[in-house]
This record gives C-alpha cells, sequence and structure tokens, in this order.
C-alpha cells in the first residue's frame, strides 16, 4: 500500500496548483494517466478571464458570466471566483508565467498585458501567452512541482476506483480513503490509501466522436465520484466549440476563440457571413448559439464544415497572434493569411460534473473536485469563454486552504488489497474498441447540439444495452487502461442522457426540440443525480 496525506488525481492547472498548496503540510502523490504534461490544460489555447484592465471591472466580469450561464449560475459562486482571480493569477506570475504583453503606445517604453477578448466578453480580459496558454500554464507548475520534495508524480498510473469506507463494510458516515490505481507499465494494480483525495482529472469529450479534446478526456473523475456515491449535476450542458479544424489528418485541432475575437469571421462555402442574422455580437456571440449556428448551416446545405475567416488582417498580425495555429494549418496545407480556415462544432467542455461547493468539497468528506471535473455553479448552463482556467485556479486554491486549516482524519480502516480473482488476460480487444466506437458515435448522432426525446431514449436504450457488456468484459477480464476508460465513457454518457431527459427545457447548451422555450420552474435548478445503491 502507498500512504500518503493528499492523493491528487490529475495532472492539470487544478492538480498541480492544489499539490503545490498542500505540500508544505505533507505528502503529496499526484497520478496521471500518461505523461505528467498530458492535461487539457496543456492544449489550452485561449487564455485565462480576469479583471486586471481598468476599463473593466468586476462586476462587469460577473455580468458577463451569468448572462452565458443562461440562469443556471450560482451568483455568490460567480462574484468569489472572478474577485479572488487577480490575487491567483499574479501568484502563477511569481511562478514564472508568462503572459504575452504588448506596448503601450502613450507611454515610450512601456508595457502592459496584451488582453484579448473572446465571445460572450464585454471587455478585453484574456491573459494569454500567444496561444499556446495552457502549455505554458503547464511548464510553469510542473517546474514549481519538480522543486517540491514532498510531492512524487506516478505518471502511467490509472485511477480504477476510489475507495470508500462504506465500500468496505464499515458503518457510519462514508468517507473517502484513496484510490486503486493500475499501474499501466508493470500491470499491476496498487492501492494508494490518503485521508484527502482530489479528483483533477478533467471533462469527458472523448464521450463524442469529433472532439477538440486530447484522448485523455475520459470523464474518469465523475464517473468514479458517481460510482462511489457522490451527486453529479447538470451534465446535459457539454459546450461544443464552434471551432474545430476541419481536415481529415487533423485530430481534434482546436482553432482558438480568439481568432474570432481579432477579427476572425464566420462564413458559409460560397463566402456569405451567417452569424450577422443570429446574434447582435455576430461572430463573437457565446458558443452555444454559434455551434447551433453553425449546425443549422451544415445541416441546411448539407456541406460538411463552415469558414473562419481572418484574411482581412494583415498577415504579420496574424502570425504573431497565432503563431501555433498559423504553422499547425500551414503543416495542412492551409495558409490562413490568404485562405479561410475550414471549421466545425466540436465536443469541447463538460459544463456539469460532481457537484461541490467553491472549496471543492464534495458530498463525501474526504473527496474534493477541482476544474472541469467539478460542477460549482460557476458556468450555469453555458461556459463563459476562458472562465475555465480560472476556476480550477480559484478553487484548487481554496480547497487547499480547506484541507489545510484542519487535521487530517487519522481513521483505523482497513484497506484490502485490489484482488483479480479469476480474471484472465483479455482474449478479444476489438470488443473494447468496436464498444468505445459505438458510443461515441450514437453521443454523437442522438445527444449532440440538437436533441428531441425519442433520440435521447434510443440512446439510453442502447448505452444500458453496451454496458451490460462492459461490466460482464470488466469482471471477467484482467483490466486495462482501455477498459477502465470504456467503462467510465459509458458511465459518463449515461449521466449525460438522463440529465438531458430530465431537464424539460431548452437553456443554453441543452437545446431539445420538444422543448424548445425556456422553463421557468427550471432556473436556478440543477439536473442532480445520485447512484441508487
Amino acid at each position: 500500500m502507498k500512504q500518503f496525506d493528499y492523493l491528487v488525481l490529475g495532472s492539470g492547472i487544478a492538480g498541480l496548483t492544489f499539490a503545490l498548496k498542500v505540500a508544505p503540510y505533507g505528502q503529496v502523490a499526484i497520478v496521471t494517466k500518461k505523461g505528467r504534461a498530458e492535461s487539457n490544460t496543456n492544449y489550452a489555447q485561449g487564455g485565462i478571464a480576469s479583471v486586471t484592465s481598468k476599463e473593466d471591472s468586476f462586476e462587469l466580469h460577473v455580468r458577463d458570466t451569468l448572462t452565458a450561464g443562461a440562469g443556471l449560475c450560482k451568483e455568490n459562486v460567480v462574484r468569489t471566483i472572478v474577485e479572488e482571480g487577480p490575487a491567483r493569477i499574479e501568484e502563477l506570475i511569481q511562478l514564472g508565467m508568462r503572459f504575452t504583453e504588448r506596448e503601450i503606445p502613450s507611454e515610450p517604453g512601456g508595457r502592459e498585458l496584451d488582453l484579448g477578448r473572446e465571445g460572450g466578453h464585454s471587455k478585453r480580459r484574456i491573459l494569454h501567452a500567444k496561444d499556446v496558454t495552457g502549455r505554458e500554464i503547464e511548464t510553469a507548475l510542473l517546474t514549481a512541482v519538480a522543486a517540491q520534495p514532498n510531492i512524487r508524480i506516478f505518471e502511467d498510473h490509472v485511477a480504477i476506483d476510489l475507495i470508500t469506507s462504506q465500500k468496505l463494510g464499515y458503518v457510519g458516515e462514508n468517507r473517502c480513503l484513496g484510490a486503486y490505481v493500475l499501474d499501466k507499465k508493470r500491470s499491476r494494480v496498487e492501492t494508494f490509501a490518503a485521508p484527502v483525495t482530489l479528483l483533477a482529472t478533467g471533462g469527458c469529450g472523448k464521450v463524442y466522436l469529433y472532439t477538440t479534446n486530447p484522448d485523455i478526456a475520459t470523464g474518469d473523475g465523475v464517473a468514479m465520484a458517481y460510482r462511489a456515491g457522490a451527486a453529479v449535476a447538470n451534465m446535459e450542458f457539454v459546450q461544443f466549440h464552434p471551432t474545430c479544424l476541419y481536415h481529415p489528418r487533423a485530430k481534434s485541432f482546436l482553432i482558438s476563440e480568439a481568432v474570432r475575437g481579432e477579427g476572425g469571421v464566420l462564413k458559409t462555402l460560397d463566402g456569405r457571413e451567417f452569424m450577422d442574422a443570429v446574434h447582435p455580437l455576430k461572430s463573437l456571440a457565446p458558443r452555444d448559439i454559434v455551434a447551433r449556428a453553425i449546425d443549422s448551416q451544415m445541416k441546411k446545405t448539407g456541406s460538411p464544415h463552415v469558414l473562419l475567416d481572418i484574411t482581412h488582417k494583415p498577415a504579420r498580425f496574424i502570425i504573431d497572434h497565432f503563431p501555433n495555429i498559423y504553422q499547425t494549418c500551414l503543416k495542412y496545407g492551409i495558409d490562413i493569411t490568404k485562405e479561410p480556415i475550414p471549421v466545425v462544432p466540436a465536443a469541447h467542455y463538460q459544463c456539469g460534473g460532481v457537484v461541490t461547493n467553491v472549496d471543492g468539497e464534495t458530498e463525501i468528506p474526504g473527496l474534493y473536485a477541482v476544474g472541469e471535473t467539478a460542477c460549482t455553479g460557476l458556468h450555469g448552463a453555458n461556459r463563459l469563454a476562458s472562465n475555465s482556467l480560472l476556476e480550477a485556479l480559484v478553487c484548487a486554491h481554496r480547497a487547499a486552504g480547506r484541507v489545510t486549516s484542519q487535521s487530517l482524519p487519522r481513521a483505523d480502516y482497513a484497506i484490502p488489497h485490489w484482488q483479480s480473482g479469476s480474471a484472465t488476460d483479455a482474449d478479444e480487444l476489438v470488443v473494447v474498441a468496436h464498444n468505445w466506437e459505438e458510443i461515441r458515435r450514437l453521443m454523437w448522432d442522438y445527444v449532440g447540439i440538437v436533441r428531441t426525446n425519442k433520440r435521447l431514449q434510443r440512446a439510453l436504450s442502447r448505452l444500458l444495452n453496451l454496458q451490460q457488456e462492459i461490466h460482464e468484459y470488466y469482471w471477467n477480464f484482467t483490466v486495462t487502461s482501455d477498459l477502465l476508460e470504456l467503462r467510465n465513457i459509458a458511465t459518463v454518457a449515461e449521466l449525460i442522457v438522463r440529465c438531458a431527459l430530465l431537464r424539460p427545457e431548452s437553456r443554453g447548451l441543452n437545446y431539445n426540440l420538444d422543448f424548445p422555450q425556456l422553463n421557468p420552474d427550471w432556473a436556478q435548478r440543477d439536473s442532480l443525480l445520485r447512484m441508487i445503491p
């Protein structure tokens, strides 16, 4: 058994920030599925939304967040995260994070943060590092973690399930005691015990056939927390990013919203601008509106994609602002300084998740969740662009403050080692691959940008059949990372469908043709699910 004071599942901005802040108080284990830098954070292009300009204000940022959230945000949570953001960003800068700056025209030699603007924001408030912000944040945090002797990182380790006192048969309060974890390289299951476990595993983009997320985004934290008995909410609100590069060889490459923030315009294949008739903010409308408009255009015309055109800007401006996007598109034969970018919507961000307060606490003592895994109430029915890294920073800080302000519980629980029983090595790996593909395709076809109850019921029926097959496979064969991820995406897919069926309205990212209007009874009401024991 591996015994730690703090167990962190995930190595993105949320997990690393928490680990750094609790390291002075005890021994920390960071468990990560692949390499330590492989996280959703690492792929974040846009930046962090925060009030740092004199022309901006907390009130404006709060208002923009509430507007995007379509009546489902928790205003007290929004205010807390918005108001505490600047201090957390200053800490990130102190760790070595360098945001892009620009010269101040009125002050020769003077420099200031180069603030970007994205959809739904009334002011420029996006701090960024060119168009590779996430990669730079990840680098700064990992460098700081490497200097901490109290932190150990376990790469190529996949969490299987949370260990709880209830599951072990203990009476009384149900506590989280750690997790069973698969060491992929040794094909061995290890027991990680800790009085505090933090889920920072990111979202579930790989539940869908087309996504901007990396392969690791299989909803592991949500699935494990749900199986452990924690409440999950608002999983129907899956944000589809409007602009993912459409190219047969480009896998999951996001075209940042900042491109539209700097003047990029959405057009049909024949060059007609179509967002003017949809929303006053045109191509900078909130993401749910833009994604639905693109989806509508594609269905009307039968075209496989639309175009994002920024060629009216000087070539040097485009290359300076978006070097990574420029180079990547050029690799696929698209010069974005001379021709528009083919784009399609793709699953991008999970607005629901494990129910927590703003300090990351779940219903289960000892279990915390931060970042995309958690549902704090910040995002409501639709996330405002670049609020996600902000939430991860602030809530990780608050969670660390919460757990270090109290003494760690030292309960005497005998935790058994993992038992494989009579399980054998799988002889039909094609079953895992086939089920994985079937789930992702049926979610794309039936539970996408536009839904109906009939499609949702069909999806649920198929998912339940697939889950039975996966359940039998899980208990009959030795666990592998592919099987664990398949099990998790099947669970999360079911949660998305069940939450969508609970909500009798169209709000934010949940657009249901059977209920096209807002239902006032469901304002400020979560779609809440708990696993029935």
